[in-house]
Protein backbone atom coordinates (compact mmCIF):
# COMPACT_ATOMS: atom_id res chain seq x y z
CA UNK A 1 0.00 0.00 0.00
CA UNK A 2 2.83 2.12 -0.03
CA UNK A 3 4.53 3.84 -3.12
CA UNK A 4 8.04 5.98 -2.64
CA UNK A 5 7.78 7.68 -6.32
CA UNK A 6 11.31 9.61 -7.26
CA UNK A 7 11.80 11.95 -10.14
CA UNK A 8 13.94 14.96 -10.93
CA UNK A 9 16.99 12.57 -13.29
CA UNK A 10 18.06 13.23 -16.28
CA UNK A 11 21.35 13.96 -18.18
CA UNK A 12 23.44 16.55 -17.25
CA UNK A 13 26.98 17.92 -18.01
CA UNK A 14 30.00 17.71 -15.33
CA UNK A 15 29.71 20.05 -13.06
CA UNK A 16 26.38 20.43 -13.62
CA UNK A 17 23.56 19.73 -10.64
CA UNK A 18 20.20 17.91 -10.66
CA UNK A 19 17.85 17.18 -7.95
CA UNK A 20 15.98 14.74 -7.25
CA UNK A 21 12.64 14.08 -4.87
CA UNK A 22 10.94 10.89 -3.74
CA UNK A 23 7.48 11.01 -2.22
CA UNK A 24 5.63 8.99 0.26
CA UNK A 25 2.23 7.90 0.26
CA UNK A 26 -0.64 5.05 0.60
CA UNK A 27 -0.67 4.04 4.32
CA UNK A 28 1.65 6.32 6.35
CA UNK A 29 1.54 6.54 9.89
CA UNK A 30 5.19 8.24 10.50
CA UNK A 31 8.30 7.89 8.09
CA UNK A 32 11.86 7.43 10.33
CA UNK A 33 14.68 7.64 8.34
CA UNK A 34 15.13 8.27 4.81
CA UNK A 35 17.86 7.94 2.39
CA UNK A 36 19.21 7.45 -1.39
CA UNK A 37 21.09 4.84 -2.88
CA UNK A 38 22.55 4.41 -6.43
CA UNK A 39 23.82 1.57 -8.64
CA UNK A 40 25.97 2.17 -11.32
CA UNK A 41 26.51 0.01 -14.14
CA UNK A 42 28.06 -3.05 -13.01
CA UNK A 43 28.08 -1.84 -9.65
CA UNK A 44 26.36 -3.02 -6.35
CA UNK A 45 24.00 -0.60 -5.17
CA UNK A 46 25.05 1.58 -2.03
CA UNK A 47 24.41 4.35 0.03
CA UNK A 48 24.58 7.88 -0.88
CA UNK A 49 22.85 9.90 1.86
CA UNK A 50 20.63 9.58 4.79
CA UNK A 51 18.51 11.58 7.08
CA UNK A 52 16.84 10.89 9.92
CA UNK A 53 13.59 11.87 11.29
CA UNK A 54 15.29 14.51 13.51
CA UNK A 55 16.99 15.62 10.69
CA UNK A 56 20.91 14.20 11.23
CA UNK A 57 22.49 13.64 8.33
CA UNK A 58 24.96 11.12 6.86
CA UNK A 59 27.21 10.92 3.57
CA UNK A 60 28.81 8.83 1.61
CA UNK A 61 32.41 9.77 1.35
CA UNK A 62 32.41 10.08 -2.19
CA UNK A 63 29.83 13.21 -2.02
CA UNK A 64 30.31 14.96 0.66
CA UNK A 65 30.60 19.04 0.08
CA UNK A 66 28.37 18.23 -3.34
CA UNK A 67 25.36 16.49 -2.56
CA UNK A 68 22.68 17.61 0.16
CA UNK A 69 19.87 15.59 1.30
CA UNK A 70 16.70 16.76 2.89
CA UNK A 71 13.12 16.02 4.01
CA UNK A 72 9.67 17.40 3.76
CA UNK A 73 8.01 15.94 6.87
CA UNK A 74 4.52 17.46 5.73
CA UNK A 75 5.04 16.28 2.32
CA UNK A 76 6.39 12.68 3.01
CA UNK A 77 9.30 13.45 0.84
CA UNK A 78 12.98 13.31 0.71
CA UNK A 79 15.45 15.49 -1.78
CA UNK A 80 18.69 14.77 -2.78
CA UNK A 81 20.27 18.34 -4.72
CA UNK A 82 23.49 17.03 -6.35
CA UNK A 83 26.24 19.52 -6.83
CA UNK A 84 29.33 19.59 -9.15
CA UNK A 85 28.60 15.99 -11.01
CA UNK A 86 30.96 13.98 -11.95
CA UNK A 87 30.52 11.30 -14.50
CA UNK A 88 31.31 8.62 -11.59
CA UNK A 89 27.98 9.69 -10.34
CA UNK A 90 26.07 8.40 -13.26
CA UNK A 91 23.41 5.60 -12.09
CA UNK A 92 19.92 4.91 -11.12
CA UNK A 93 18.68 6.62 -7.94
CA UNK A 94 16.78 4.86 -5.23
CA UNK A 95 15.03 6.44 -2.51
CA UNK A 96 14.37 4.97 0.80
CA UNK A 97 11.88 5.54 3.66
CA UNK A 98 11.46 3.41 6.88
CA UNK A 99 7.53 3.72 7.61
CA UNK A 100 6.65 1.96 10.78
CA UNK A 101 8.66 -0.90 11.15
CA UNK A 102 9.09 -1.73 6.99
CA UNK A 103 11.63 -0.22 5.17
CA UNK A 104 10.05 1.04 1.58
CA UNK A 105 12.09 1.43 -1.95
CA UNK A 106 11.53 3.72 -4.67
CA UNK A 107 11.22 2.44 -8.27
CA UNK A 108 14.85 4.75 -9.16
CA UNK A 109 15.53 7.18 -11.57
CA UNK A 110 18.50 7.27 -13.84
CA UNK A 111 21.53 10.25 -13.75
CA UNK A 112 23.56 10.59 -16.31
CA UNK A 113 26.61 12.86 -16.10
CA UNK A 114 28.71 12.56 -19.65
CA UNK A 115 29.92 15.56 -22.16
Amino acid sequence: QVQLVESGGGLVQPGGSLRLSCAASGSIFSIGTMGWYRQGPGKQRELVAAISSGGTTNYADSVKGRFTISRDNAKNTVYLQMNSLKPEDTAVYYCNALIRTLYYWGQGTQVTVSS
